[in-house]
């Protein structure tokens, strides 16, 4: 692997993107809450305002903007050790059991499909690791990639909690139009940013994910 240059957005870029982080796009992302479910559940979110608090938050102190951390340092990695160690860091990084099965699950789908159609990755890597060491070999920016994952990850819990919550589709959309900023904001900040500033101060959330553990009725796998 070789670290990339930052390379100037082209339409088959976009393209590519488009089609790895499509709720189309088999790694499963439907099936996991990153924890909502039982924010829903301890009734800490309640409604179209709680869910886009909530989502504001994780975005900028939780897994959003750890994980565009990671993706960007995948990216810059150069080499495979390197790269197997910010592996082993997002890991270890998870909160909970659930959420260190989430983005191992997302990411071993993600490498499998990804190997198949555009050549081998390293190995099953964590879901924003792979996504940054697939993106470096297409020679994708970073920050486009680093942006519409974080647009992904939040269609995706939108949905979740439209499942949930009296929250209807019109709705949902407005929450992620809102957000769009955020996810730019954040991708930015964490463009040339490595490990040594890690942090997440998302702590309920976090609390909510372990509470999903032994939650007894559940639709989603975290």
């Amino acid at each position: 692997m070789g670290t990339a240059e930052r390379t100037p957005m082209r339409i088959e870029h976009i393209l590519t993107l488009s089609q790895w982080l499509s709720p189309a796009f088999p790694v499963g992302s439907f099936a996991y809450s990153h924890g909502l479910e039982a924010m829903v559940e301890q009734e800490w979110v309640g409604d179209a305002a709680g869910l886009e608090n909530w989502l504001c938050d994780i975005l900028e102190y939780g897994g959003g903007s750890s994980e565009a951390l990671f993706l960007n340092a995948a990216f810059n990695a150069g080499d495979q050790a390197k790269l197997y160690l910010i592996d082993a860091a997002c890991r270890a990084f998870a909160s909970s059991k659930e959420r260190l099965l989430e983005t191992e699950a997302l990411g071993r789908a993600f490498c499998a499909v990804t190997s198949q159609i555009w050549g081998e990755l390293p190995k099953p890597l964590a879901y924003p690791v792979a996504v940054g060491a697939a993106a470096v070999r297409e020679g994708l920016p970073a920050d486009l990639t680093t942006q519409l994952y974080l647009q992904a990850m939040s269609s995706n819990l939108i949905a979740v909690g439209q499942r949930l919550l009296p929250v209807g589709q019109t709705e949902g959309q407005a929450i992620l139009h809102r957000l769009t900023p955020l996810c730019m904001q954040i991708a930015k900040a964490n463009a040339h940013a490595d490990l040594d500033m890690l942090s997440s101060a998302a702590f309920l959330s976090d609390i909510g994910s372990m509470k999903h553990e032994t939650q007894y009725s559940r639709i989603f796998r975290t």
